[in-house]
């Protein structure tokens, strides 16, 4: 049975839960490297997620960066 991740993409207009194996993960990461993502509840760096890196992840957040400011 391929590994399946719980995959949440938040936006302006809402947010979107999927189930991808590891390689769309790696591409949903790749479409939104400018976000925060979140790895079992863990924040990383886009950069650093491969497929080996999501084989034993079961969820994964993709969230808008937050900006902070007066």
């Amino acid at each position: 049975m391929e590994h399946k991740i719980s995959v949440q993409i938040a936006d302006k207009t809402g947010h979107t839960q999927l189930m991808l194996s590891p390689a769309e993960t790696v591409e949903a990461i790749q479409q939104n490297s400018s976000a925060w993502i979140y790895a079992d509840n863990k924040l990383v760096q886009p950069s650093l997620m491969d497929e080996e890196n999501l084989t034993t992840v079961s969820s994964v957040r993709i969230l808008p960066g937050l900006v902070g400011g007066i």
